[in-house]
């Protein structure tokens, strides 16, 4: 089932375009990631999925329903610019968030609680906000946002102020979610994270649409063109391949983008007549590689186009 529907979205600030005919759907249980860099138009698109601005074009459809404001409790938000009060207790503030949502006094204490126990924060409640790290606010910050148990939840930068214990913390509980029939959208810069948990991605650049797709699949038609080459011994014939192919190296390991499968077996003959292998393997790019090929590329024609009207 279709949990939300993006119809040709379009929005301007000024002169200046952020979003330009977007269009996708998310489905119900799914994890979909939401791509891009810098300035691409995520967020916008976001605060549009979420009614905090209108499109100029364009619409939005939570289950079937067109949005607004009766639609908004169905959605759990944690937006990028986080937004507590700081001198007010941890307890008090996520009881205010769960009755804004629509629970009572009570249910909203008992939900809070189930969160910051759930998130390793037991014992916080009558901590201050401004007593707490980045990291313990980003919890007490993802516990407001889901509070009231909306089926969709949309989640901006949710790794931001995190260590690797508490990220994958994070990661579990966005798998459980996952797994409770929820529907999640995550945007991130951390392409690890994407290709762990997402089911389908959509990346978006300079506010258009790039690709969108289920994530195995668009991974698989990309290209197998990176080598993965573990030995033992002299690392010398790393010096006979052009330093922009080695993506990483050490003593005993290295992957390395490769011009066409040809080149892999000359890199294999040059490897195995110095050197002992215990690894040789052609294994897809990294959605990091892919992402930042795509973004170039773009990127590079449009400041060519530029360059031609100049």
């Amino acid at each position: 089932m279709t949990i939300l529907t993006v119809e040709s979205i379009s929005k301007s600030f000024g002169s200046f375009k952020a979003v330009n005919n977007i269009s996708f759907d998310v489905n119900e249980g799914k994890i979909f990631g939401l791509l891009g860099p810098n300035g691409a138009g995520k967020t916008t698109t976001i605060r549009m999925i979420t009614n905090i601005i209108s499109p100029d074009e364009g619409s939005v459809s939570i289950l079937g329903n067109k949005m607004d404001s009766n639609q908004q409790n169905l959605i759990g938000y944690l937006p990028e610019e986080r937004g507590l009060y700081k001198k007010t207790k941890v307890i008090e503030q996520l009881e205010y968030f769960g009755r804004l949502k629509g629970l009572n006094k009570k249910e909203a204490n008992e939900k809070a609680k189930y969160w910051l126990h759930k998130l390793g924060a037991y014992g916080w409640e009558n901590k201050k906000i401004q007593e707490l790290s980045k990291g313990m606010a980003q919890k007490v910050q993802f516990a407001s946002s889901i509070l009231h148990n909306p089926p969709f939840m949309i989640f901006d930068e949710p790794f931001s102020g995190f260590d690797p214990i508490n990220t994958e913390l994070l990661i579990n509980v966005l798998l459980e979610l996952k797994n409770e029939g929820k529907t999640i959208i995550l945007s991130t810069h951390q392409m690890y994270q994407v290709e762990k948990l997402c089911d389908e991605i959509l990346m978006i650049n300079q506010g258009k649409k790039v690709l969108s797709g289920n994530l195995r699949e668009f991974k698989r038609n990309y290209g197998t063109n990176h080598l993965v080459i573990e030995f033992s011994g002299d690392k010398s014939f790393l010096q006979n391949i052009p330093k922009e192919q080695i993506l990483d190296y050490s003593d005993n390991r290295a992957e390395i983008k490769l011009k066409n499968f040809e080149q892999s077996q000359e890199i294999l003959k040059m490897a195995s007549a110095v050197s002992q292998i215990s690894k040789f393997e052609i294994v897809e790019p990294s959605l990091n590689e892919i992402f930042i090929d795509i973004v170039e590329k773009m990127n590079l024609h449009s400041n060519g186009g530029e360059n031609e009207k100049n």
